[in-house]
Order: structure tokens, then C-alpha cells, then sequence
């Protein structure tokens, strides 16, 4: 059976402004559910990118990490590179990533600057906040075709380039992101994932790594505009956190930023204008507690909405996928 028909096994509902939502009644049984339609649910996501699975009912932690297995076709993936600190609650389940509730995560594709990426991100809301939250969805081909030519073209030629610095004081540690502090382990990784590094004479460490900008979906060969140029760049952060942050370590010692990859600045202007041609594609609806997202994490970017009161949502990555089978513009050197 194609993805079509089974896609159509399912009624979801389409409205302008959401993503797709399919309202459900598992009969208090979600891990049974998530086995009998799982083919049908990623037929969805490969119709429309998304899917909001309402009604499920998801109660806890446990019963999430079941749904999960069930809907992962080669195991839950263990994140590596990650840019923020995170809960685990199962091996390859992990919170949302820690970020102040009152700031934007603007739009972004899952480790989009490692050379192995999640083809599928997987989110479960246990509990929803009481204003705001929402984990908006945006079709990265339709943002694609919105960029300026000359930006587009810039970026496929040059690719984009992830800077970040490693101390002890801010951001995440060694160990958060290489799942070691041991300095060989840490070399070896960077070497085999085509990542530069420097150490600094305070023991800090340097990294920088080129990666392509617009990348084809390794299944539908879609032109996608792939990366995370706005929101891991200086620009995104809080002024008053930006400002204290170079003030303190320097600009060239922020914890992360991108530029071009050539190396020259990307602007604050820049960042403004990507996520202006985000926000006009983005597609949200409220969580409620116990909902289900599945995203085709190269055909859809994903962001968090600040939000108030106690929110929890848990992730997995499943579907790895290589660098090298989306035909990127940008060749690296890995090994």
C-alpha cells in the first residue's frame, strides 16, 4: 500500500494556520494504538510534514518512552552536539531543551550542523503550559522559495558556518555535548565529525564547522532550506544577555553564533529577515496535555513559543540520515 493510501486510513483535520491534527480515541490503550498505526502516521508526516495526534492521552513518562519504541523503525537516537542541557528521562528520551521560558527557541531543524541528523523528531506533551508554548511547524521548502535569490545563492555556494566556545562558566559542558571531557575522546570526535577545533590557554576549546545550507530530502529529493544560521546566531539572544556575554568573554568568545562559510558575520538584519520569512510559514496550535507531534525533521523546521507555567515535553530522535545522501552544497572533510 503507498504512503497515500495509507495516509488516508486516517482522518486528519486541515486548517489553515495548524499544522495537521488527527483526533483520536485509544481507549486508554496509547502503546497498542501507536503499534497498530504507525505506518499510517508516518505516511502522514510524509504527505504533510507534521502531524498533531489529539487525544491520546499520554499520562507519564513511561507510557511516552512505549509510545515511542513503537513509533521508532530503528531505536531511539542518543543525542550528541547538542547546543542547550536537557533531562534524560529513558535512554534516547530527552526534555525539551532548557531554555528560558520567557525567550523564543525560534526556527530551527534538530542538529542540523552534524554530519548525522534525526529524519523524524517525536514530542509528547505531559503537561501544557497555561499561556503560549506551542511547538510551531514550517514547511522549509515553501521558507526556501521565500529567501532572496541572492541570499539563497550565497548560502548554497559558501554553506554556513557553526561557531562555539566551551568554558566552564556558560553554556553546555564538554561532557553535555561530546558525551566526554576526556581531551583524545574529544579530538578524535571532532576529527571524524569534520568539526576544527583550538584549545585556548585557559582550557577552554574553540570549535567550527561548515556545514550546507540548503540540502534535497534524502526521500522526495525536495530543495530545503536546512541549518539553524538564525537561531544559533548571536542575534537571537536576549540584548541584555548578548551584551553581558561579550562583554565578559569578547565577541569572539560567545558560546555559539553562526556565520557565512566563508567566515564573515551574518547580521543582525539577516537573522531578522529569516525569521520574518519563517513566521509568515509557521503553522501552531496550543499543546494539550497528552498530545503527540511526529515532524519530518528536513521537510519541516520546528520552534518553541515563550510560554508561562509549568510545561513538560518529552523528545526523541529516530531515523538518522547522513549528511551525504541529501546532496549537500558544501563538501566536508571528515576522519
Amino acid at each position: 500500500m503507498s504512503s497515500s493510501s495509507q495516509a488516508a486510513l486516517l482522518e486528519v483535520d486541515l486548517q489553515p494556520g495548524k499544522p495537521p491534527i488527527l483526533h483520536t480515541r485509544p481507549a486508554g490503550d496509547a502503546v497498542r494504538w501507536a503499534a497498530e498505526h504507525h505506518v499510517a502516521l508516518r505516511a502522514v508526516v510524509a504527505e504533510h510534514g507534521s502531524v498533531l495526534v489529539r487525544g491520546l492521552g499520554l499520562r507519564d513518562a513511561a507510557e511516552t518512552v512505549a509510545v515511542f519504541h513503537q513509533l521508532a523503525r530503528t531505536g531511539l537516537m542518543t543525542e550528541r552536539e547538542a547546543f542547550a542541557s536537557r533531562r534524560t528521562y529513558a535512554e534516547g528520551v530527552y526534555s525539551s531543551s532548557k531554555w528560558p521560558p520567557n525567550q523564543p527557541m525560534c526556527m530551527h531543524h534538530e542538529l542540523s550542523y552534524r554530519l548525522e541528523f534525526p529524519g523524524l523528531m517525536l514530542f509528547a506533551c505531559l503537561s501544557a503550559p497555561t499561556k503560549g508554548g506551542a511547538t510551531g511547524v514550517a514547511d522549509s521548502t515553501a521558507a526556501l522559495d521565500a529567501l532572496p535569490g541572492d541570499l539563497v545563492e550565497r548560502l548554497e555556494r559558501e554553506g554556513w558556518m557553526l561557531v562555539r566556545n566551551y568554558n566552564e562558566e556558560v553554556g553546555t559542558s564538554l561532557a553535555e555535548v561530546f558525551g566526554t571531557e576526556d581531551r583524545g575522546a574529544v579530538e578524535s570526535y571532532c576529527r571524524a565529525n569534520a568539526i576544527e577545533f583550538e584549545w585556548q590557554p585557559d582550557g577552554g576549546l574553540c570549535t567550527w564547522q561548515r556545514r550546507s545550507a540548503v540540502v534535497r530530502h534524502p526521500v522526495t529529493g525536495r530543495r530545503c532550506w536546512f541549518n539553524q544560521i538564525a537561531f544559533l546566531n548571536e542575534w537571537t539572544l536576549d540584548p541584555e544577555v548578548h551584551e553581558f556575554l561579550v562583554d565578559t568573554y569578547g565577541a569572539e568568545g560567545l558560546p555559539f553564533t553562526t556565520r557565512f562559510g566563508g567566515g564573515d558575520p551574518i547580521g543582525e538584519d539577516v537573522v531578522q529577515l529569516l525569521n520574518e520569512v519563517y513566521e509568515a510559514k509557521t503553522m501552531r496550535e496550543p499543546w494539550q496535555a497528552g498530545d503527540l507531534m511526529l515532524v519530518d525533521n528536513i521537510r519541516s523546521a520546528h520552534s518553541r513559543e515563550p510560554f508561562t507555567g509549568p510545561r513538560e515535553v518529552l523528545v526523541g530522535m529516530v531515523d538518522p540520515v547522513r549528511l551525504a545522501d541529501c546532496s549537500p552544497t558544501v563538501k566536508v572533510n571528515a576522519g
